[in-house]
């Protein structure tokens, strides 16, 4: 008899120890840079918080510097959309190609400073930002954020648009990147960021435009960037997210576990990354680089010398979402 309640004990055991293992999953999380930036510190603290609060159960591996397409970020939405990722904490410059919505945030001085940024997304825009995204099968689940992107040369200081014309300008893979610069007078050159640093060593190019965040830790300063501008010419929020086949499959506890651990991860890489610029424009201004700060009339020649731009992308992105967008950031 003891013998029966001993081994019927062990066959429990082994089946709840089969069940656990059969519960137990490993996700893929793509990020573009690795954790040596604010962006890849996102996803790795997402991951952690996953891991802690499903006591192992379930794991996000994180596969930073855009590995899980082959260094090619514009690809990243289309592999998540497949199948190939499970999930990604993105930009929405790439993943504007497919979300034609996410070209809001790169309209060209749309917005002055986080506060801007903050009314867009946490409120309607935000929302129906993540219902476009969501339409093409992804869900969106947080924002965390690049930051707002500053412009770099080798040549001068910039001041005006009348100082870019004809400087070469690494910018990323969208279009509206290059209406941006050529509307300024630039000549917009489309690389990845691999290629764009021997670019800027050799003088290929001349400048670049990216967060402070990618300038300190990159050290572009040390590829000839001399002349930095705080222009805050966009902004490059960051989306937790997750493919729509995995999120329909998982259990309503791990999806609000998956979210809740999502809006953490996101707030506290908002604070971290915010925190961090006085400090990293120290760093930047101790290496050598003259640090340019446009005052608001020459910010206003920018934004005057952008509005077409404005105009050939408004119904791309929609006049719902603007509108949204544009009445966020006009509230006091």
């Amino acid at each position: 008899m003891k013998l029966t309640r001993l081994l019927a004990a062990v066959a429990a055991t082994a089946a709840l120890s089969a069940g656990f293992a059969a519960q137990a999953r490993e996700y893929s999380v793509s990020t573009v840079l690795s954790d040596a930036f604010p962006w890849g510190q996102a996803a790795q603290k997402w991951a952690e918080l996953v891991n802690e609060r499903s006591e192992g159960r379930i794991t996000l591996r994180v596969y930073p510097n855009a590995q899980l397409v082959a260094g090619d970020q514009t690809k990243e939405f289309s592999a998540m959309r497949s199948g190939l990722i499970d999930m990604a904490v993105g930009s929405t410059i790439n993943w504007s190609p497919q979300v034609p919505e996410l070209n809001l945030f790169s309209l060209p001085f749309l917005m002055k400073d986080n506060a801007d940024l903050d009314a867009i997304t946490q409120g309607e825009a935000g929302k129906l930002s993540f219902a476009a995204i969501e339409q093409r099968g992804i869900v969106p689940l947080a924002w965390g954020e690049n930051g707002f992107r500053e412009v770099s040369n080798s040549r001068k200081p910039v001041r005006a648009p009348a100082d870019l014309a004809g400087l070469k300008i690494r910018v990323v893979g969208s279009p509206l990147f290059q209406d941006t610069f050529s509307a300024l007078g630039a000549n917009p050159t489309q690389m990845s960021w691999a290629d764009a640093k021997p670019a800027l060593t050799t003088g290929a190019v001349d400048g670049q435009e990216n967060p402070l965040s990618v300038f300190d830790v990159a050290r572009v300063d040390q590829v000839g960037q001399k002349y930095l501008t705080l222009w805050h010419y966009m902004a490059d929020p960051l989306i937790f997210a997750v493919n729509q086949r995995v999120w329909k499959t998982l259990p309503e506890e791990d999806r609000e576990l998956l979210r809740q651990a999502a809006l953490d991860a996101g707030k506290w890489e908002v604070e971290l990354s915010r925190s961090q610029q006085a400090k990293r424009l120290e760093d930047i201004r101790s290496r050598g680089v003259e640090v340019v700060e446009l005052n608001d009339a020459e910010r206003q020649a920018f934004v005057d010398a952008t509005r077409s731009v404005h105009e050939k992308w408004a119904p791309k992105i929609g006049d719902k979402l603007l509108d949204a967008a544009r009445s966020a950031i006009a509230k006091p």
